[in-house]
Protein backbone atom coordinates (compact mmCIF):
# COMPACT_ATOMS: atom_id res chain seq x y z
CA UNK A 1 0.00 0.00 0.00
CA UNK A 2 1.38 3.40 -1.02
CA UNK A 3 0.41 5.54 1.98
CA UNK A 4 2.00 8.66 0.47
CA UNK A 5 -0.60 8.60 -2.32
CA UNK A 6 -3.40 8.34 0.21
CA UNK A 7 -1.94 11.14 2.35
CA UNK A 8 -1.43 13.34 -0.70
CA UNK A 9 -5.00 12.86 -1.92
CA UNK A 10 -6.48 13.55 1.53
CA UNK A 11 -4.25 16.60 2.04
CA UNK A 12 -5.17 18.05 -1.35
CA UNK A 13 -8.91 17.73 -0.79
CA UNK A 14 -8.54 18.81 2.82
CA UNK A 15 -6.65 21.95 1.85
CA UNK A 16 -9.39 23.01 -0.56
CA UNK A 17 -12.19 22.36 1.93
CA UNK A 18 -10.34 24.04 4.81
CA UNK A 19 -9.50 27.11 2.75
CA UNK A 20 -13.09 27.56 1.66
CA UNK A 21 -14.36 27.11 5.20
CA UNK A 22 -11.91 29.67 6.58
CA UNK A 23 -13.05 32.17 3.97
CA UNK A 24 -16.64 31.74 5.14
CA UNK A 25 -17.73 29.75 2.11
CA UNK A 26 -20.23 26.92 1.98
CA UNK A 27 -18.72 23.52 1.18
CA UNK A 28 -21.98 22.36 -0.34
CA UNK A 29 -21.54 25.04 -3.00
CA UNK A 30 -18.79 22.86 -4.46
CA UNK A 31 -21.18 19.96 -4.94
CA UNK A 32 -22.58 20.68 -8.38
CA UNK A 33 -23.70 17.67 -10.40
CA UNK A 34 -23.90 19.58 -13.68
CA UNK A 35 -20.30 20.82 -13.31
CA UNK A 36 -19.06 17.32 -12.48
CA UNK A 37 -20.86 15.88 -15.50
CA UNK A 38 -19.39 18.33 -17.98
CA UNK A 39 -15.84 18.22 -16.57
CA UNK A 40 -15.50 14.48 -15.97
CA UNK A 41 -17.69 13.51 -18.91
CA UNK A 42 -15.94 15.88 -21.31
CA UNK A 43 -12.48 14.85 -20.11
CA UNK A 44 -13.15 11.14 -20.48
CA UNK A 45 -14.82 11.73 -23.85
CA UNK A 46 -11.72 13.52 -25.16
CA UNK A 47 -9.45 10.74 -23.87
CA UNK A 48 -11.64 8.06 -25.43
CA UNK A 49 -11.43 9.90 -28.72
CA UNK A 50 -7.62 9.92 -28.71
CA UNK A 51 -6.85 6.58 -27.02
CA UNK A 52 -7.12 3.05 -28.46
CA UNK A 53 -9.37 0.75 -26.45
CA UNK A 54 -6.54 -1.59 -25.39
CA UNK A 55 -4.50 1.31 -24.01
CA UNK A 56 -7.54 2.80 -22.27
CA UNK A 57 -8.34 -0.50 -20.54
CA UNK A 58 -4.70 -0.97 -19.53
CA UNK A 59 -4.68 2.54 -18.11
CA UNK A 60 -7.72 1.76 -15.98
CA UNK A 61 -6.03 -1.39 -14.64
CA UNK A 62 -2.78 0.45 -13.96
CA UNK A 63 -4.60 3.12 -11.90
CA UNK A 64 -4.49 0.79 -8.91
CA UNK A 65 -0.69 1.09 -8.94
CA UNK A 66 -1.11 4.54 -7.39
CA UNK A 67 -2.24 2.93 -4.14
CA UNK A 68 -1.16 -0.71 -4.64
CA UNK A 69 2.13 -0.50 -6.57
CA UNK A 70 3.88 -3.56 -8.03
CA UNK A 71 6.16 -5.23 -5.51
CA UNK A 72 9.79 -4.14 -5.65
CA UNK A 73 11.33 -7.63 -5.55
CA UNK A 74 14.63 -6.70 -7.15
CA UNK A 75 16.76 -7.57 -4.08
CA UNK A 76 15.12 -10.99 -3.97
CA UNK A 77 15.58 -11.38 -7.72
CA UNK A 78 19.29 -10.71 -7.32
CA UNK A 79 19.53 -13.62 -4.88
CA UNK A 80 17.47 -15.88 -7.13
CA UNK A 81 19.51 -15.10 -10.22
CA UNK A 82 22.80 -15.83 -8.50
CA UNK A 83 21.35 -19.04 -7.05
CA UNK A 84 20.24 -20.13 -10.52
CA UNK A 85 23.71 -19.32 -11.81
CA UNK A 86 25.24 -21.62 -9.18
CA UNK A 87 22.90 -24.40 -10.27
CA UNK A 88 23.87 -23.87 -13.91
CA UNK A 89 27.59 -23.87 -13.11
CA UNK A 90 27.38 -26.97 -10.93
CA UNK A 91 24.85 -29.01 -12.93
CA UNK A 92 24.69 -27.18 -16.29
CA UNK A 93 21.74 -25.14 -17.58
CA UNK A 94 19.42 -28.12 -18.14
CA UNK A 95 19.07 -28.35 -14.36
CA UNK A 96 17.09 -25.07 -14.53
CA UNK A 97 14.25 -26.69 -16.48
CA UNK A 98 12.22 -27.51 -13.31
CA UNK A 99 12.90 -23.99 -12.05
CA UNK A 100 11.48 -22.50 -15.26
CA UNK A 101 8.31 -24.56 -14.96
CA UNK A 102 7.70 -23.28 -11.43
CA UNK A 103 7.82 -19.59 -12.40
CA UNK A 104 4.61 -17.56 -12.38
CA UNK A 105 6.21 -14.44 -13.88
CA UNK A 106 5.85 -14.79 -17.68
CA UNK A 107 8.99 -12.75 -18.39
CA UNK A 108 11.19 -14.79 -16.04
CA UNK A 109 9.71 -18.04 -17.33
CA UNK A 110 10.39 -17.10 -20.93
CA UNK A 111 13.92 -15.97 -20.10
CA UNK A 112 14.73 -19.22 -18.28
CA UNK A 113 13.29 -21.25 -21.15
CA UNK A 114 15.62 -19.48 -23.56
CA UNK A 115 18.59 -20.29 -21.33
CA UNK A 116 17.57 -23.93 -20.87
CA UNK A 117 17.05 -24.36 -24.62
CA UNK A 118 20.65 -23.31 -25.21
CA UNK A 119 19.91 -20.09 -27.08
CA UNK A 120 23.04 -17.97 -27.52
CA UNK A 121 23.45 -14.96 -25.24
CA UNK A 122 23.09 -12.31 -28.01
CA UNK A 123 19.82 -13.87 -29.18
CA UNK A 124 18.54 -14.03 -25.58
CA UNK A 125 19.26 -10.34 -25.19
CA UNK A 126 17.52 -9.50 -28.48
CA UNK A 127 14.35 -11.42 -27.61
CA UNK A 128 14.05 -10.12 -24.05
CA UNK A 129 14.86 -6.52 -24.93
CA UNK A 130 12.23 -6.62 -27.68
CA UNK A 131 9.65 -7.75 -25.12
CA UNK A 132 10.73 -5.01 -22.72
CA UNK A 133 10.36 -2.31 -25.37
CA UNK A 134 6.91 -3.51 -26.41
CA UNK A 135 5.57 -3.86 -22.86
CA UNK A 136 7.03 -0.60 -21.55
CA UNK A 137 5.79 1.33 -24.60
CA UNK A 138 2.20 0.24 -24.03
CA UNK A 139 2.40 0.91 -20.29
CA UNK A 140 3.88 4.35 -20.89
CA UNK A 141 1.06 5.18 -23.30
CA UNK A 142 -1.42 4.12 -20.61
CA UNK A 143 0.29 6.43 -18.10
CA UNK A 144 0.29 9.29 -20.61
CA UNK A 145 -3.48 8.87 -20.89
CA UNK A 146 -3.80 10.43 -17.44
CA UNK A 147 -1.40 13.16 -18.47
CA UNK A 148 -3.73 13.95 -21.36
CA UNK A 149 -6.67 14.03 -18.95
CA UNK A 150 -4.74 16.57 -16.90
CA UNK A 151 -4.48 18.73 -20.00
CA UNK A 152 -8.11 18.43 -21.04
CA UNK A 153 -9.78 18.88 -17.64
CA UNK A 154 -8.96 22.59 -17.06
CA UNK A 155 -10.09 23.51 -20.57
CA UNK A 156 -13.33 21.57 -20.22
CA UNK A 157 -13.77 23.26 -16.83
CA UNK A 158 -13.55 26.68 -18.49
CA UNK A 159 -16.07 25.49 -21.07
CA UNK A 160 -18.41 24.53 -18.23
CA UNK A 161 -17.95 27.92 -16.61
CA UNK A 162 -18.77 29.73 -19.85
CA UNK A 163 -21.87 27.58 -20.35
CA UNK A 164 -22.94 28.39 -16.79
CA UNK A 165 -22.50 32.10 -17.40
CA UNK A 166 -24.57 31.86 -20.54
CA UNK A 167 -27.36 30.36 -18.45
CA UNK A 168 -26.97 33.13 -15.86
CA UNK A 169 -27.07 35.86 -18.50
CA UNK A 170 -30.30 34.40 -19.80
CA UNK A 171 -31.92 35.11 -16.42
CA UNK A 172 -30.85 38.71 -15.85
CA UNK A 173 -34.45 39.55 -15.13
CA UNK A 174 -33.99 38.01 -11.65
CA UNK A 175 -30.98 39.78 -10.01
CA UNK A 176 -31.45 37.83 -6.77
CA UNK A 177 -30.16 34.69 -8.45
CA UNK A 178 -27.16 36.21 -10.22
CA UNK A 179 -24.67 35.69 -7.40
CA UNK A 180 -25.60 32.07 -6.83
CA UNK A 181 -25.66 31.38 -10.56
CA UNK A 182 -22.20 32.85 -11.15
CA UNK A 183 -20.77 30.90 -8.22
CA UNK A 184 -22.24 27.70 -9.62
CA UNK A 185 -20.76 28.44 -13.04
CA UNK A 186 -17.23 28.76 -11.69
CA UNK A 187 -17.46 25.46 -9.82
CA UNK A 188 -16.77 23.79 -13.17
CA UNK A 189 -13.43 25.64 -13.31
CA UNK A 190 -12.60 24.42 -9.81
CA UNK A 191 -13.40 20.86 -10.84
CA UNK A 192 -11.29 21.13 -13.99
CA UNK A 193 -8.20 22.74 -12.49
CA UNK A 194 -8.44 20.77 -9.24
CA UNK A 195 -8.85 17.36 -10.87
CA UNK A 196 -5.99 18.05 -13.28
CA UNK A 197 -3.45 19.19 -10.70
CA UNK A 198 -4.51 17.11 -7.70
CA UNK A 199 -5.51 13.90 -9.47
CA UNK A 200 -4.76 13.28 -13.14
CA UNK A 201 -1.25 14.76 -13.47
CA UNK A 202 0.03 13.23 -10.17
CA UNK A 203 -1.40 9.85 -11.22
CA UNK A 204 0.42 10.10 -14.55
CA UNK A 205 3.74 10.87 -12.84
CA UNK A 206 3.32 8.05 -10.32
CA UNK A 207 2.49 5.52 -13.04
CA UNK A 208 5.48 6.62 -15.13
CA UNK A 209 7.72 6.03 -12.11
CA UNK A 210 6.41 2.49 -11.71
CA UNK A 211 6.76 1.78 -15.43
CA UNK A 212 10.39 2.89 -15.38
CA UNK A 213 11.07 0.76 -12.30
CA UNK A 214 9.49 -2.26 -13.99
CA UNK A 215 11.72 -1.67 -17.02
CA UNK A 216 14.74 -1.60 -14.72
CA UNK A 217 13.56 -4.89 -13.19
CA UNK A 218 13.22 -6.49 -16.62
CA UNK A 219 16.67 -5.22 -17.60
CA UNK A 220 18.10 -6.73 -14.43
CA UNK A 221 16.51 -10.08 -15.26
CA UNK A 222 17.90 -9.88 -18.80
CA UNK A 223 21.44 -9.24 -17.58
CA UNK A 224 21.08 -12.06 -15.06
CA UNK A 225 19.97 -14.52 -17.75
CA UNK A 226 22.87 -13.48 -19.97
CA UNK A 227 25.22 -14.17 -17.07
CA UNK A 228 23.65 -17.60 -16.55
CA UNK A 229 23.85 -18.41 -20.26
CA UNK A 230 27.61 -17.71 -20.38
CA UNK A 231 28.20 -19.26 -16.92
CA UNK A 232 29.57 -16.03 -15.48
CA UNK A 233 31.18 -15.90 -12.05
CA UNK A 234 28.48 -15.47 -9.37
CA UNK A 235 30.47 -12.71 -7.69
CA UNK A 236 30.86 -10.83 -10.95
CA UNK A 237 27.16 -11.24 -11.74
CA UNK A 238 26.17 -9.96 -8.32
CA UNK A 239 28.35 -6.89 -8.71
CA UNK A 240 26.79 -6.13 -12.10
CA UNK A 241 23.21 -6.67 -10.94
CA UNK A 242 23.59 -4.56 -7.81
CA UNK A 243 23.86 -1.51 -10.07
CA UNK A 244 20.18 -2.06 -10.94
CA UNK A 245 19.00 -1.79 -7.35
CA UNK A 246 17.53 1.53 -6.35
CA UNK A 247 19.38 3.54 -3.75
CA UNK A 248 18.61 1.94 -0.42
CA UNK A 249 16.63 -0.82 -2.13
CA UNK A 250 18.87 -3.64 -1.02
CA UNK A 251 17.87 -5.84 1.85
CA UNK A 252 20.76 -6.52 4.13
CA UNK A 253 24.41 -5.92 3.47
CA UNK A 254 25.55 -9.48 3.02
CA UNK A 255 26.66 -10.71 -0.38
CA UNK A 256 24.44 -13.17 -2.14
CA UNK A 257 26.99 -14.71 -4.46
CA UNK A 258 29.29 -16.33 -1.93
CA UNK A 259 29.74 -19.88 -3.07
CA UNK A 260 32.07 -22.68 -2.28
CA UNK A 261 34.16 -24.03 -5.14
CA UNK A 262 32.37 -26.95 -6.82
CA UNK A 263 33.84 -30.42 -6.85
CA UNK A 264 33.76 -30.44 -10.66
CA UNK A 265 34.56 -26.93 -11.90
CA UNK A 266 32.57 -25.80 -14.93
CA UNK A 267 34.31 -24.78 -18.16
CA UNK A 268 33.91 -21.15 -17.10
CA UNK A 269 36.20 -21.67 -14.12
CA UNK A 270 35.77 -22.24 -10.39
CA UNK A 271 33.49 -19.96 -8.39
Amino acid sequence: MDFLSIIGLVMGLGAICTSMTLDGGNLFALLQLSAAIIVLGGTFAAVLLQTPLSIFLRGLKMAMWVFLPPNNDMPELLRQLTDWLRIARHQFVLALDPVAEQQTDPFIKQALRLVVDGVEAPQIRTVLESNIVTSSHEEMLAAEMYEAMGGYAPTVGILGAVMGLITVMAHLDDPSKLGEGIATAFVATVYGVGSANLLFLPIASKLKFHVKRRVRRFEMITEGMIGIAVLESPLQLEMRLRSFLEHGGGEGGEGVAEDAAPANPSPAGAD
